[in-house]
Formats: structure tokens, C-alpha cells, sequence
């Protein structure tokens, strides 16, 4: 009598997840662990100090802008000082100048554009 043996395989699926959890260490997984945590710290600090920094440039940008309204309140003040009408006449008489009673106008001939 003939002795027939089948031989089962596993499904590939189940040989290569045995592989893979014989293959896997405690120590790979610690290492794993340690890099993965100290990348995220690493990534953390950088985050928390571009953030510091945009912080303080915005409010530093703030500052400026304040300073520049503030400037420009006083530049709008002084611009309608300076520019009212009750200044003109001010400004006139303290720069010699003198009314006048009497207005001519210079009188062009029509026909002659120049005259010797």
C-alpha cells in the first residue's frame, strides 16, 4: 500500500503577518517609538517658535499702524490749519503784500504776436 501525504500551505497573508511578527523586536519598536517622539518635539518647537515670532511681528505691525494713524490725525489738522481761509489773509500781510484799488489789464494787439 501506497502511503499518499497532502501537504497544506497557509494562505500567503498568514505567512508573511507570522514573518513579519517574528521579524518585529521589542527593541525595533522602542527605537521606532523614541525617534517618532522626539521628531514630534523637534516639529512641536519650531511650530511654538514661528508662531512667537508671527505674534510679535503682528503686534509690533499694530504699533507702526497706531503710530501712523496717530501721525496722520495731526498731518490732517495741521493740513486744514494751514489751508483755511482765515489764514490767508494772515499769511498775506506778513509777506508784504498789499491790496489794490485798482485792477488793469494789459491790452494785446489782435493782429501782432510780436512787436519790436
Amino acid at each position: 500500500m501506497k502511503n499518499n501525504t497532502l501537504a497544506l500551505r497557509q494562505p500567503f497573508s498568514a505567512v508573511f503577518s507570522a514573518n513579519l511578527t517574528r521579524k518585529f523586536s521589542l527593541k525595533a519598536f522602542i527605537t521606532l517609538t523614541l525617534l517618532s517622539i522626539i521628531s514630534f518635539v523637534i516639529f512641536y518647537v519650531l511650530q511654538i517658535n514661528y508662531f512667537a515670532k508671527e505674534t510679535y511681528l503682528v503686534q509690533n505691525y499694530e504699533k507702526q499702524l497706531n503710530q501712523i494713524n496717530q501721525e496722520t490725525e495731526s498731518l490732517e489738522i495741521s493740513f486744514s490749519k494751514y489751508n483755511s481761509l482765515a489764514n490767508v489773509d494772515d499769511y498775506l500781510l506778513g509777506n508784504n503784500f498789499q491790496k489794490t484799488n485798482q485792477t488793469k489789464f494789459i491790452q494785446l494787439l489782435e493782429s501782432t504776436v510780436v512787436t519790436k
